[in-house]
Order: structure tokens, then sequence, then C-alpha cells
């Protein structure tokens, strides 16, 4: 999972950069007024989100593999000590 927000944190930081620098040469549209940060971080949010989605969707799927695994793990483990309490 962490692997999976790291890269995802990453693709967020490269579209960032990469806004940025059209903003700055001014192949996109400043901000108003003092908005000009805001405005890169919502449209870097709108462009990284379908990426992450397209991008990271076999990294995606091991990281729910293994919550999956994890919470069976969990279960198995609740069942097996409410059997002991009750065999008590």
């Amino acid at each position: 999972m962490l692997r999976y927000t790291l890269m995802r944190l990453g693709i967020f930081a490269g579209c960032f950069l990469a806004l940025w620098g059209l903003v700055y040469i001014e192949v996109l549209p400043r901000g108003l007024g003092d908005s000009n940060l805001l405005w890169v971080l919502v449209l870097s949010i709108v462009v990284s989100a379908p990426l992450s989605f397209v991008l990271l969707r076999k990294v995606r799927d091991e990281a729910s593999a293994e919550v999956v695994a994890k919470v069976d793990r969990a279960k198995g483990r609740l069942a097996a000590s409410r059997s002991q309490e009750d065999a008590l």
C-alpha cells in the first residue's frame, strides 16, 4: 500500500511540475490575482487522478489483494479466539 501511495504522489508531483512549467511559459492561463498556486494544485489533482487510475491499475490490484489477505487472516484469528472462548 505504501508503494502505491508513493507512486501516486509521484504522479501528482510530476503533473504539478509539468503544469507549473506550462503556466510559467504561459501555455496555460495564470490564476486570478494571487491564486496561481491554487490553480496549479487543482489542475494537477484533476490531471493526475485519471492518470493514476490508468497507470497504477496493476499496483492497486496487488495492494488490494494484500489488504484482503490481511483482513482474511484477522478474521480467521478472531474466529479462532471466539471458538476458544466458547470451549471454556
